[in-house]
This record gives structure tokens, sequence and C-alpha cells, in this order.
């Protein structure tokens, strides 16, 4: 199983259907599957090889699914680029990763200049936007015009698909390797249940470089139909494609879909073409999935839960789940690709009902940390992948996730490690020590907060570290709120407790994430 094996597919059953459908620019997929080959063909006469990883930073568009199958139908690697970086964030994924070819559009152009003296071993830009190309850097569609199609690589399953960058707990980014079965084993277990309907309309709103967004990518693919592209989430834009172009199907966070069906275009708009709404990050609130019933009584809502390192999906609660308000607060059942238990500290797995770390097992599961045996090891040590998140199975297999073990915040959708804020913090003069938590947020699942002490005598408000954060880490990874204390309370070992701060913010909760 390859990623480029559903192209071949869809041109031998479908040519002349649409692939892409993206602003006023349709292409079938038999268009397609030439564009793809001629890129594939530009990028072999820019030097890229096997395994070469090839990176990509832009928004949403017609010519990011292109990328996302010329590069491994030349053989190399993808390596999507989080949009919401901050530049030293940007920099390190490169460097780390090795990437010598990056292509960039409009909106992200600007970080050229800063990129490329960061990063040294960054020999070629595409700028693949609708502006002017910039200086020192080469046109896409020129490439695209310019060279012949070349002959798939026909990549083994087994063989590096993409190092997909995350957050990580030592406050740099780790980049997770897939493989071409780890995303077809994901995209294939979730296609199953009813991840997206057979030849149907994928609506892309949500991120193309996230890989809830990318699972769902692989999927349409799988069953053959046409992706509708928007360039980012806007809850209009949104209305507006649904209406449109008839999208069947759409990938959203509960934030996303909490500002969509509130917007009052919604209530006027035809939206009676939407049959499946996919959402994950966090579970749904019973307000807003009572409001989503009222506007699209017809909609199936399955819920995704997994990670990057899932390629990611492991757990699915199914559109009937939704019906009973206690499954409501689960993440589901395992998916027919994935294997899921609990265990204790030792990894032994725990009795039905018992908190402990969940952990998976399946062809979806990682290779590994990019250049990090350690942290791989400890990850899949006993050939599970050890999530990191903490929950409990019922006696019918459904998984409730309670806490987090690893220190990790879901806001938005977004992963983010307290380790990354709190290191960030640590630069300013003012900081004596931090700790860094997620409480409870109406709009965001999570909230990224933060319980400083100060140096004596020194100074420092809110928004004054909030900013002072920004020139290290993502705007979103920064504290949304601060909170000033004498000191933070410590363990014996001299530990910072941060499960005493949470307290104060979860006590009335039924659960220590959401």
């Amino acid at each position: 199983m390859y990623l480029t094996q559903p192209l071949h597919r869809a041109c031998q059953h479908n040519p002349d259907l649409p692939a892409t459908i993206f602003g006023e620019r349709t292409r079938t997929w038999a268009e397609c599957a030439d564009r793809v080959a001629r890129l594939a063909g530009a990028l072999h006469g820019l030097g890229v090889g096997v395994g070469d990883r090839v990176a990509i930073l832009a928004l949403n568009s017609d010519r990011y699914h292109e990328y996302l199958l010329a590069v491994p139908w030349a053989g190399a690697v993808v390596n999507p680029v989080n949009i919401r970086w901050s530049p030293a964030e940007i920099a390190y994924s490169l460097v780390d990763s090795g990437t010598e070819v990056l292509l960039v559009d409009d909106v992200f152009s600007a970080m050229l200049p800063a990129l490329r003296q960061q990063c040294p071993q960054l020999r070629t830009v595409i700028h693949c936007g609708e502006g002017p190309t910039p200086e020192g850097a080469l046109s896409y569609e020129e490439l695209v015009a310019a060279h012949e199609p070349v002959p798939d690589a026909y990549r083994s399953g087994d063989d590096l698909a993409g190092v997909f960058y995350t957050g990580g707990t030592t406050g740099h980014p780790k980049g997770v390797m897939l493989s071409h079965a780890n995303l077809m084993v994901s995209a294939l277990g979730s296609a199953a249940c009813g991840f997206v309907q057979p030849g149907g309309r994928l609506l892309h709103a949500a991120p193309m470089f996230h890989l809830a967004d990318l699972a769902s990518w692989v999927g349409r693919n799988l069953l053959g139909g046409t992706h509708v592209i928007i360039p980012m989430f806007d809850p209009v834009k949104v209305i507006e494609a649904v209406q449109r172009h008839r999208v069947t199907d759409v990938l959203l966070v509960p934030t996303m879909i909490q500002l969509l069906v509130d917007h009052p275009a919604a209530r006027e708009a035809d939206l009676s073409s939407l049959r499946q709404l996919l959402y994950g990050a966090s579970v749904i609130s019973d307000a807003v999935l009572q409001r989503t019933a009222a506007l699209l009584p017809e909609v199936r809502l399955t819920q995704a839960y997994g990670m990057t390192e899932l390629s990611p999906v492991a757990t699915m609660l199914m559109a009937e789940d939704h019906e009973d308000p206690q499954l409501r607060r689960s993440a589901g059942r395992a998916g027919p690709h994935a294997q899921v238990r609990v265990v204790d500290a030792e990894d032994n797995e725990v009795p039905t009902g018992t908190v402990g770390e969940v952990v998976v097992r399946g062809g979806h599961v990682m290779l590994g940390y990019w250049n990090k045996p350690e942290e791989t090891e400890q990850a899949l040590r006993g050939g599970w992948m050890h999530t990191g998140d903490g929950g409990y199975l019922d006696e019918r297999g459904y998984l409730y996730i309670v806490d987090r073990i690893k220190d990790m915040i879901v806001s938005g959708g977004e992963n983010v490690y307290s380790a990354e804020v709190e290191n960030a913090l640590a630069k300013h003069p003012s900081v004596a020590s931090c700790a860094v938590i997620g409480v409870p947020d109406k709009e965001w699942g999570e909230r990224v907060h933060a319980v400083v002490v100060l140096l004596p005598g020194a100074s420092a408000g809110e928004e004054e570290l909030r900013e002072h954060c920004k020139q290290f880490i993502a705007g979103y990874k920064a504290p949304r709120s601060v909170e000033f204390v004498e000191a933070l309370p410590v363990s014996g070992a001299g530990k910072i407790l941060k499960r005493e701060l949470r307290k104060v913010y979860w006590n009335e909760a039924e659960r220590s994430v959401h």
C-alpha cells in the first residue's frame, strides 16, 4: 500500500471526475495525475532523490493536494510545516529533518529571508502561490509546464512517507516518521467506519498540514470522489463551499463546529448535501451538539481520537453512539485497524474501569521519531505506542480519557506541550520560575495558563509575558492567561506539583482534560 496507489485507480475508474475544486479552478483526476507526474519530474531535475525530505509551508490549495502526491511519486518524503509556528520553530524542523527543498505560498513568502538565514541546508524554494514569484524562488507552474511526466516510484508500504512535526516534551518539536502503510492502514480502518462517503465531496477547511485533515484526504482518495478546498477555516467560506459545491463530508474541531453552527448565515444556507461531520481533538459539548443537530438534522457526527504517532486514528465514536449521553463523554471504541488497552506503570493491563495509560498497537503505529532513538524506544516499548493519555475502558470497550500523563494541552485542536511554553517564559528577565497547565475554556476546550513566580523586586504584566513568548513560539502556544504567585507547590524531590495547580480549575469537572 502506498499513497499514490489511489491516484492510479482514480485515473482508471473516473479520469474525468473532478479531483480538486479550489476557487474557480477545477481539475480532473486525469489532469491531476499528469501534473503530479510532471512535478515529480521537476523534483528529480532539482536533485531530489529517494528518501529526501520536501517541505511545504502554505495554506490549503489544490497545489497542496498535488504536492502530497508528487513527492512520493518522486520517491521522496513529505514534510508539511505547521503554518501557525513561529519562524524559529519552522527553522528548527527544517534543519532537524535535513530538508533542502521547500514549497511556499504567497502568505508565507515573507518568511523566506529569515528561513534562508537560519536554514543553511535549504537550497531550493518553490513558490506555489498565485502572486509573483519571490526573488530566488522557482515558479511551481513553470516547473510543471517545463518538465515531462516521470513514472511513479511505486514506494513500498514500509517506506517512509512523511515526517510530521509535533510538539516536544523537551521544548523542541519531534518529527514523527510515518510509513505509507501507516497512513493507508489508518485511513482504511477509518473508512470501514464510514469516515467519509464513497464517491462524495470532502471539504478541506481544517489545515492540510495537520494529520487529522491529511487522514481524511487519504480516505477521500481511497474511496474516490472530489476534494473541495478552501485556504483556511472561515465559517462563511465553509457555508459558501458546502452550498455551492454540494459538499458531503467535512472535518472540523469542536471550536470550528461551534463557530459554524452559531453563524447567522448558516441558518439561511442550503446545507442539505452534508452527510458526515467528523471531529476530533476534544469532546463536543451537549449544547453545541444540540445546536448542530438542530441545524443539520441529517448529518452523522463521528468523533475520532488519536495522535500524530497513530497516523492518527485509534478510536471512533460513531453517530449512533452520540445518542447516548453517557457515551458522548467517551472517545469511542478501537477502530478495525487498532488494538487499544489500558496499562499501569509496569505496562500490565488493568481491569475494566481502572484508570491507567492508554496504549495502542497496529499497522498504523509510527516508525519512530526522527533522529530520536531513545524517545522512540520509550514511546514504543513492548511494541505498543504509549500515548501519555490517562483513561479507562468500560465493559463494552468504550474508551474514556480522564487525564494526561504527559504534559500536553489541547487548545482549539492544537497540541501545546507545557515545556515549550515554560522554556519561552523562563527567558524573560523577571521570571524566577513558572509552570504551564491547561485549564477549561468554553471556546477553546482548554486554555494555556501560566503560573508565574517573579524575581524579588521584578515586575511583569500578563500581556508583556504573552508578547515575550511569541518571540520564541507560535502565538497559539502563548499563555492566554497568567497567574502570579509567591511560590509554586513542589514535592519532596523538588518537582513542581502541577496536579495541585490544576485541581483549582478542574475540581468540578468529571474529567481533567477536554
